[in-house]
């Protein structure tokens, strides 16, 4: 049995990029059908300057971009893009921009469940198939519910704020590793490719680590 290639993802839930990424990531995997692998995803927020309830999402994207035209044949890209990795991006969707932190800290808790890859599917789901505002609460809860976590404890912990200070120390240490933009994969702490790059180039960087290893 191989010795599992633990893999870092560094990821943003509103970041498209790294929906994108997700799935090569998983199609990478399934090239290595004979390794195995021990995925974490590592929170980063794009923008932190988004306040906590969030903005309306033509507002922050007129503030961020101002012309959007750019933006729009981006979108357009991703649909495309997205129909060859089975996401059904919905861009017209979305009405708000959240803060993500939140839901950072729900992937934090939904690894300790061993929910963790379930719980960033869901998010990505619902924010870009979806439109939903995944900085809402109730939002948040009935997501976790869906992937099996308590919805009860869940509520507790949004509520009293738990793990916040360790979320952010994350974002900060991705920040200080010097990484500013995502998705970045970090395969055994030692090799970093940053990009939704192609299955087969990410298929290469986990055989390089796991040749490494050995």
């Amino acid at each position: 049995m191989s010795t599992p290639v633990i893999i870092d993802v560094v990821s943003d839930v509103v970041c498209p990029w790294c929906y994108v990424g997700k799935r090569r990531l998983e199609a990478a995997q399934r090239l290595l059908p004979d390794q195995q692998f021990a995925v974490f995803w590592r929170p980063f927020q794009l923008d932190p300057t988004i306040p906590k309830e969030g903005l309306p999402r033509k507002t922050y994207l007129e503030r961020k971009f101002g012309n959007l035209e750019r933006l729009t044949q981006t979108h357009a890209q991703l649909v495309e893009i997205g129909k060859v990795e089975g996401i059904p991006f919905a861009f017209d969707k979305i009405t708000r921009s959240p803060n993500t932190l939140d839901a950072h800290r729900l992937i934090r808790w939904a690894h300790e469940a061993g929910k963790q890859t379930e719980m960033v599917e869901r998010l990505f789901a619902l924010y870009f198939t979806e439109g939903a505002d995944i900085g809402n609460h109730e939002v948040l809860i009935k997501a976790a519910v869906e992937v099996g976590l308590d919805g009860a404890l869940v509520t507790q912990l949004l509520n009293t704020g738990a793990d916040l200070d360790p979320v952010i120390a994350e974002i900060n240490g991705a920040g200080k590793m010097g990484i500013s933009g995502v998705p970045t994969f970090i395969f055994a702490s030692r090799y970093a490719i940053s990009g939704a790059h192609p299955a087969e180039t990410i298929k290469k960087a986990i055989e390089q680590t796991a040749l490494t290893a050995t």
